[in-house]
């Protein structure tokens, strides 16, 4: 298993909405994590940063994260998700959610 942390901003204007999506997150969103190997997901809100955490189980990421993007559903969610986001300035090309170095873990 490998934890993940990432954050990016939420749009103060698009917050409310952001909070109820998430609040009646589609059932389908939910199941195709599980099918993609994410547990423990959750994600935390501070002064119009968003931090996501999620475990992932599976032993093929890249893969895994490709099935998620191919899945139709997923798609539309991110269509409602994107406008309500914004990168960090220090995203690569591409990157979306901002990766988080692990710094400390303890049980």
């Amino acid at each position: 298993m490998k934890r993940y942390g990432q954050v990016i901003r939420v749009k103060p204007e698009r917050y409310e909405a952001y909070r109820e999506y998430h609040r009646n997150v589609w059932p389908e969103i939910v199941e195709l994590g599980r099918r993609c190997n994410i547990r423990n997901q959750t994600i935390f809100h501070r002064d119009g940063l968003l931090f996501r955490y999620f475990e992932y189980t599976g032993d093929d990421y890249e893969g895994d994260m490709a099935i998620a993007a191919s899945d139709p559903r997923n798609q539309a969610w991110w269509e409602l998700m994107q406008p309500m986001q914004e990168p960090l300035e220090s995203c690569a090309e591409g990157e979306w959610w901002a990766d988080m170095e692990e710094l400390v873990h303890t049980e």
